[in-house]
């Protein structure tokens, strides 16, 4: 596999299928690794297109079309996959009408992250909807750019009041010593950072979410980055603040994540 692939409501996408998708810009995706054929926290994935169909089209996804068109595209293959969800019948100057989703899902090489660590710099930006994985993705990229011409690799979004929310593209977690600390601010609910708070509850690691003031971070014995292509790794700086985090946490981190389960569409 070496180009995505495209599907539109389970058949081979059009440039005219994807119009909407280019020219409005309005709906929302996830994406999610696949290997061999199975994805870790699906149901997760499923749940949030349709939550966020109903917030934005006021209407439903069908899951069982949705996980049908998945299983036939990846069959056994390890890939990248994006499911984006828009509408052709969305209308622009009447956007509360209920319209039907399109789906369009498509098929890209395994991704991996390579860096061990990363350095982040702070950034005071409040993501629009943060709740919901929208198309809107240029302030983002943007952030990270902007962190990576003042030497780091990534931004890290604080809110105007000082509150640490979430990274770029990514959920961020504090080591405390005694447990994971999540920061309690508007962000996107990430996959691999549910599929950790699962898998550390059934470990009985102690975990609270709450507010995390930026002036804080580096009393924490630890930070770490985690999304989907890479669900755990360490950030061995937040601004001018250094981070080592213990082995024994990271190890922890990954066997939460590894006991949860991997499912075939």
């Amino acid at each position: 596999m070496t180009a995505p692939r495209m599907w539109f409501n389970g058949r081979p996408a059009t440039l005219d299928d994807v119009a909407a998708l280019l020219t409005t810009n309005y709906g929302h995706f996830t994406a999610m690794q696949v290997r061999n054929g199975r994805v870790q926290g699906l149901q997760r994935h499923l749940q949030r297109l349709q939550d966020a169909t109903r917030a934005l089209f006021a209407s439903d996804l069908d899951l069982e079309r949705v996980r049908a068109w998945l299983r036939a595209a990846v069959g056994n293959a390890d890939a990248s996959v994006r499911i984006s969800v828009y509408s052709q019948a969305f209308d622009r100057d009447h956007p509360l009408r209920s319209v039907a989703p399109d789906v369009l899902l498509a098929l890209a090489p395994p991704r991996r992250i390579d860096a061990a660590s990363l350095r982040v710099c702070s950034m005071r930006v409040e993501r629009e909807a943060a709740q919901l994985k929208h198309l809107g993705s240029f302030d983002l990229f943007h952030q990270r750019r902007q962190a990576q011409q003042r030497g780091f690799d990534d931004a890290l979004l604080v809110r105007a009041d000082g509150a640490v929310a979430e990274g770029s593209v990514w959920n961020v977690g504090f080591c405390d010593g005694r447990g994971i600390v999540w920061p309690d601010a508007p962000a996107l609910d990430g996959i691999a950072m549910q599929l950790l708070k699962a898998g550390l509850a059934e470990l009985g690691v102690p975990q609270s979410v709450r507010r995390v003031e930026l002036t804080e971070v580096g009393g924490f014995g630890g930070a770490f980055f985690t999304n989907s292509t890479r669900a755990v790794m360490p950030l061995v700086a937040i601004d001018a603040a250094p981070f080592a985090l213990d082995p024994a946490w990271r190890e922890l981190l990954e066997r939460a994540l590894a006991s949860q389960p991997w499912e075939r569409p």
